[in-house]
């Protein structure tokens, strides 16, 4: 679980990044990335459910 943790930081940390080169500098490129980023961030969230509530039936 740490390890999920841990990736879903690193994840949020380059979505941030580039959502703020969109946003501030009109960066379209890193609008994709950020778009990308967010997809993923979305299935660590649902692996991270799913170890929550594992763990949490222990």
């Amino acid at each position: 679980m740490k390890d999920l943790i841990e990736k879903i930081n690193a994840e949020f940390e380059t979505f941030s990044t580039e959502a703020n080169q969109q946003s501030e500098k009109g960066n379209k490129a890193a609008g994709t990335r950020a778009r990308k980023s967010a997809l993923e961030l979305s299935k660590l969230f649902k692996d991270f459910r799913k170890v929550s509530i594992e763990d949490s039936k222990k």
